[in-house]
């Protein structure tokens, strides 16, 4: 007469089926975490903003000053849409004399490509490289939400080439930020993209600005305050009063601009030998 299974191996079954939803939530991570939008270069160019480094190789939108260049700004969008909507740094930069560079992602905008950090962090890359040959004068990069994480890994690798960041409604781990809004899946196990911007910047050495939305439930400020105390001097935090995630912008005028600005491309201090 054959002898039953032991009992004791079920719990095998449940194990293996543990792990292949485990897997399958890490496949689906691109679904949960990116939101590109498409659409053609003529689509993106507007009065003011034209491809950059042109039609035939877009990278991204470009917009110059009227009149002397202080500086040139590389900015990389949060996840949803794509560079055409964040115009607004065109509005509030340009008159201060910054140059605006509005970085595309693969897989945004016209641009083919896949999605995840390992390819965003070598393209944004291979664009700071392409902004440094064509342009002279300091070299800025501005991150939001999901583009502060972008920055954070890119600027490490170029360090030599990035003279100031501005990281705006960022996380210090994408980890915790998922733990926070999922926190019944072991976000360390399953996350492919790690986006971790205190291990990135740690020893960065530039001027780094960390601006958090006072009411952001989308990256609580507590998260983008964590990444500020872990970073060494130069530093700078920003709270911007009474902001969300979404709507920091009408919650900042030309004078925050001005003082971000001036911090970012302050001269480093003398040393006295």
């Amino acid at each position: 007469m054959a002898q039953p299974r032991p009992a004791r191996a079920r719990p095998w079954r449940w194990l293996a089926a543990a792990l292949a939803g485990l897997a399958a939530i890490a496949m689906l991570q691109d679904h949960f975490l990116y939101f590109p939008e498409r659409a053609s270069v003529d689509d993106m160019v507007s009065p003011g903003l034209r491809a950059w480094p042109g039609p035939d190789d877009f990278r991204g939108l470009v917009a110059e000053p009227r009149g002397p260049v202080r500086a040139t700004a590389m900015v990389f969008h949060g996840n949803a849409g794509h560079a055409g909507h964040r115009d607004y740094y065109a509005s509030a930069l340009a008159p201060l004399g910054v140059r605006v560079i509005l970085a595309e992602y693969p897989g945004y905008g016209p641009r083919p490509g896949t999605l995840g950090e390992r390819s965003f962090v070598a393209d944004a890359e291979q664009s700071i490289v392409l902004a440094r040959r064509q342009f002279d004068g300091p070299l800025l990069l501005i991150g939001e939400s999901l583009g502060a994480g972008v920055v954070a890994a890119a600027a490490a690798r170029q360090r030599d080439s990035i003279d100031g960041v501005l990281l705006i409604t960022p996380w210090d781990k994408l980890a915790h930020l998922a733990s926070h809004h999922y926190p019944w899946l072991p976000a360390g196990w399953v996350l492919r993209d790690r986006y971790d911007s205190v291990a990135n910047l740690a020893g960065f050495g530039r001027p780094v600005m960390v601006a958090v939305a006072e009411r952001d439930t989308i990256v609580p400020a507590r998260f983008g305050k964590a990444l500020y105390a872990s970073l060494g001097e130069p530093r700078r935090l920003a709270v911007i009063d009474g902001a969300g995630h979404n709507d920091w912008t009408g919650h900042v005028d030309l004078a925050w601009w001005q003082q971000a600005t001036a911090f970012l491309l302050a001269p480093p201090p003398t040393t006295n030998k």
